[in-house]
């Protein structure tokens, strides 16, 4: 008996109930199992359309970007692909493990290519050559999953028990004053600089450096 054909299963259903799995319990509690469960079918029923839980991450990687748009064409180069990473951080953020599930995939899903072949598009209209192109889109790309994945993991262990972020970045510009000047003294001096930045500061300020890297690589007007 055909078990696909039995359960009425179909791939988008599985990714759908994957997406809902791990909006409730994170990537760590996402498995074949439970989306089986999800769906009320035999786990096995799953197999007809992937392997195994790799490539179901996979199917996921694409469905977490169906609801992004690529920002309107406007301005330069620099203020697009700073409005188009800026998104992208925000789209990251407001999915659960959307950083952790997409972060060093390279999508092939129609999602994950559409993006991928505009982003190249504007680089190219903007004169970078087809190596550097293809490398700003990575750089960009991978820098935006990396501060994501930063930012959502605990600055100490006082933030998993209910202190909040800047109460944590406090207590630890505190500690950090109270080390031995005569052996620490940057880290002394520039406590309140190294925790008071908030991660939107932080990120806006890695963007524009990466942005300052890339227009180096153009050619002279």
């Amino acid at each position: 008996m055909n078990t696909e054909a039995t359960s009425g299963l179909t791939r988008d259903a599985l990714v759908r109930a994957a997406v809902r799995v791990l909006d409730r319990e994170g990537v760590a509690g996402l498995s074949m199992r439970k989306v089986a469960a999800e769906l009320d079918v035999k786990a096995a029923s799953l197999y007809w359309h992937v392997r195994n839980k790799e490539e179901l991450l996979d199917l996921l990687t694409d469905a977490l970007m169906a609801d992004a748009e690529p920002p309107p064409r406007r301005g330069d180069w620099r203020a697009q692909f700073r409005e188009y990473f800026t998104a992208y951080r925000r789209h990251l953020l407001d999915r659960r493990d959307a950083a952790k599930v997409i972060a060093g995939r390279f999508g092939l899903g129609p999602n994950m290519l559409r993006f991928a072949e505009d982003q190249l598009s504007r680089l190219r209209e903007a004169g970078f050559s087809d190596a550097d192109a293809t490398m700003a889109t990575y750089l960009l790309g991978t820098y935006v999953q990396g501060f994501v994945l930063q930012e959502q993991s605990p600055l100490t262990a006082a933030e998993t028990t209910g202190a909040g972020r800047r109460e944590v970045a406090s207590a630890v510009a505190d500690q950090l004053r109270a080390l031995p000047a005569e052996s620490f003294p940057n880290l002394v001096e520039l406590a309140g600089d190294l925790t008071g930045p908030t991660m939107d500061d932080r990120f806006g300020y890695g963007l524009e450096r990466i942005l300052d890297g890339l227009a180096t690589r153009l050619p002279p007007a």
